[in-house]
């Protein structure tokens, strides 16, 4: 049975010039269209259409200077809408189910990023909103599925479709595509419903489920404390990879329990060395915070709120003794995993939640100087997984192997920064590494982005979306040219 690396060059991810389903050309033959004709569907093929962002599509793209940077922003932008939204109906109300790409599976971290874009559009397109009402509840009915898993089909009574997961020695349940437990799968539909609720003042999708399921959410990550115990979850694959299962009889590595919340996968699918994953538990901070004041604001339940803040405070507190590094002279930044014994893990990976991508989250602010600290030595030779060659410079990690940079890492580099010379080359480096394909990929190689993984990977064509709204937002003389 194949495993995700080995399913994804089957179906042809790794190849260049590989295009999108539906992809227009705008009447021009293959191989004869114009350099930057649009590599979006024709709009009958677009799986969702929201007037509010084609509006913005045009009235940003027209501050692009630069055509390559242009054409990329028209392509990325819209492109979780154009390609992966399969929205409906369930007991009357609006259900929304959003796939990654190339993966007919959806992953509640990658369906809450691939829609954070547009949120600042949502209160005044009615199309959108159902969408996220759509998704919101459908993300709901996920976690008490199972909190546990990462990943989920469209037919809750299904068995895992997806080749490499079929065999997990897991408790795998109808609706499951695959079961990795990862912290930030519980907190990005946090953040997703915080934001949109704070975008809109919406309140519709915020029911009983939902919030049955955040009770569920904060039950998941006590029991991962694992004060008492292992807890129930346990995972074991037959892989290749030894990042594709756990150890001691799935039950993971080590660690000391100390306030921390365990994590057995990174948010890259990838198995952790030491369990107590520091950005996913500063993740979690943040989440829990959030949570507490929809809590308060939406329901008047005190009571929630304060079992949330002690959370919070509680995990907060732990990352502050056990999370800590210290450089020769003395200056603080943080661990990427610690197991609470003492050892610490110093690295960074590309996927979010990741040290780089702590301001990106809310956990601290861009001028931290812890983060300033941890920001550039993860930045540096310092990380082994940071990468600089003839094409760029950027993080990756162990899901796509050495040498392999994610361009996510250079676009967090750059939503993370204030400095304009930096975003720029941020934006150079984008633009010079798509392999002429007009979209983002997983990963591409540091000497040659002709070799890259993942044609069709919505969140990260979402994220470059979001950089050019942002830069636009911030600082748009810089998108004139780069």
């Amino acid at each position: 049975m194949p495993d995700r690396r080995e399913f994804l060059k089957l179906i042809g991810a790794t190849a260049a010039g590989a295009t999108l389903p539906g992809i227009a050309t705008r009447g021009f033959a293959a191989g004869v269209a114009p350099r930057y004709a649009s590599r979006r569907p024709p709009p009958r093929q677009r799986t969702f259409t929201s007037p509010a962002v084609e509006h913005e599509l045009a009235r940003v793209g027209a501050k692009v200077g630069d055509p390559k940077l242009a054409w990329l922003f028209e392509n990325c932008c819209p492109n979780t809408l154009d390609t992966t939204v399969h929205a409906g109906e369930l007991d009357g109300k609006p259900d929304t189910f959003i796939v990654t790409g190339d993966i007919d599976a959806m992953w509640l971290r990658d369906s809450s990023a691939q829609v954070w874009p547009y949120l600042p559009l949502a209160e005044h397109d009615a199309a959108l909103q159902r969408l996220y009402r759509g998704l919101i509840r459908r993300q709901a009915r996920c976690i008490a599925i199972d909190p546990y898993a990462n990943a989920f089909l469209a037919d809750p009574r299904a068995k895992t479709t997806l080749p490499w997961a079929q065999h997990d020695a897991t408790d795998m349940r109808p609706g499951v595509a695959e079961r990795k437990w990862e912290i930030d799968s519980l907190c990005w539909p946090i953040r997703l419903a915080h934001g949109y609720w704070r975008a809109t003042g919406d309140q519709v999708p915020f029911d009983d489920e939902w919030r049955a399921a955040m009770r569920l959410v904060l039950q998941t990550f006590r029991t991962q404390q694992r004060k008492h115990g292992p807890g129930p979850y346990h995972f074991q694959r037959a892989a290749a990879s030894p990042t594709d299962t756990l150890a001691l009889g799935g039950y993971g590595w080590p660690a000391k329990p100390v306030g921390l919340i365990f994590s057995m996968f990174r948010p890259s699918d990838d198995a952790c060395k030491y369990p107590l994953f520091v950005p996913g538990n500063a993740f979690a901070v943040v989440s829990l915070r959030q949570l507490a004041a929809m809590a308060r604001a939406l329901f008047a339940d005190e009571t929630f709120a304060r079992d949330c803040e002690a959370l919070a405070d509680e995990v907060q507190t732990a990352l502050e003794r056990h999370a800590l590094m210290h450089d020769a002279r003395g200056a603080e930044y943080w661990a990427y995993e610690v197991d609470g014994y003492g050892n610490q893990l110093f690295m960074d990976d590309a996927n979010v939640p990741s040290l780089l991508s702590l301001p990106y989250l809310g956990w601290c602010t861009r001028d931290d100087a812890r983060y300033r600290a941890t920001r550039a030595l993860a930045w540096s030779g310092r990380d082994p997984y940071f990468f600089s060659g003839k094409a760029a410079e950027g993080i990756g990690g162990p899901h796509e192997g050495l040498r392999m940079i994610w361009p996510m890492s250079i676009m967090v580099r750059a939503l993370t920064s204030d400095d304009g010379g930096e975003i720029r080359q941020c934006l150079d480096w984008l633009k010079t590494t798509d392999a002429n394909t007009g979209c983002m990929h997983e990963a591409f190689d540091q000497d040659d982005p002709a070799h890259y993984t993942r044609a069709w990977f919505a969140w990260a064509n979402s994220l470059f979306g979001e950089l050019i709204l942002d830069v636009a937002a911030r600082h748009s003389e810089w998108l004139r040219r780069t």
